[in-house]
């Protein structure tokens, strides 16, 4: 599944080629996804100039006058800029057509994602209404985690994984971050002191901040706007590891199941 930094890396990728165009038309040929694609897509958004493409954990938000597209990639999906003449292919399910002869194509083999058009003034979209804080902004700070953890039995890799409690952890990224700041993800989030909580939420910037410079993680499906895939992976510490030696230590990486997710760790490494 697409994560922040693949996400990131797709706004980066797109931004330039759409912001500031005019939508000429949407053509719609799949609209059964994970939610149905919004019936007034077209007429609400034909003929409005997308101003701004914006990311809200793992949502891409195209901004216009009117309202806002609100995009998630579920497991699968990608968005492209190609020529508006290129032939669609067997999951190419929407087109959005610009007036310059290019359209954003979105593309998802498994259609698990969403485009869901929000109008202007009615408020926050409720996907996006109780999301946690930016990893990557000024807001996500060591003492609100360290707060909302007292006295909670979580596991420690489940609590930064939840939207409510930091956007766009997933899997890949929380492995990674754990290993880097030498925390358990069996240790209980009630249970890791302030000082472990700030080295954390270092870790988490640095981990994210270096998958969307080397754009984004090759698992699977993804690859970013370009069509080229992320390398990321080549520099994965634990994930995907498990059963070989860590990089740090020479031990023997274990590899567990924690709320059904693949979880590498170091046991002497990580306390």
């Amino acid at each position: 599944m697409p994560e922040l930094p693949e996400v990131e890396t797709t706004r980066r990728g797109i931004s330039p080629h759409i912001e500031n165009k005019l939508v000429k038309k949407i053509t719609v040929r799949q609209k059964n996804l994970r939610w149905e694609v919004s019936k007034n897509l077209s007429k609400e958004v034909s003929g409005n100039t997308i101003d701004k493409v914006l990311r809200r954990g793992k949502y891409l938000l195209l901004e216009s006058a009117k309202g806002t597209i609100l995009i998630h990639l579920g497991m699968s999906g990608s968005l492209r800029v190609i020529e508006a003449t290129k032939p669609a292919g067997k999951h190419d399910h929407v087109d959005f057509i610009l007036e310059n002869g290019t359209s954003l194509r979105y593309t998802d083999p498994r259609r698990f994602g969403c485009i869901l058009w929000h109008k202007k003034g009615s408020g926050i979209h409720p996907l996006l209404l109780h999301l946690g804080p930016e990893p990557l902004s000024a807001e996500f700070q060591h003492l609100n985690l360290y707060k909302n953890s007292r006295g909670r039995s979580v596991l420690i890799k489940s609590f930064i994984m939840d939207s409510k409690t930091v956007v766009g952890v997933g899997n890949i990224y929380a492995n990674e971050a754990l290993f880097l700041a030498g925390i358990n993800p069996k240790r209980a989030a009630g249970n890791i002191s302030c000082a472990r909580y700030k080295i954390l939420v270092s870790c988490i910037r640095e981990v994210l901040n270096q998958a969307i410079k080397a754009g984004g993680t090759t698992l699977r499906d993804f690859t970013n706007s370009s069509g080229e895939p992320g390398y990321f992976k080549q520099s994965l510490n634990v994930y995907g590891r498990g059963g070989l030696v860590c990089k740090i230590c020479d031990s023997t990486l274990k590899e567990i199941r924690i709320a059904q997710r693949s979880s590498v760790y170091c046991t002497k490494c990580q306390r």
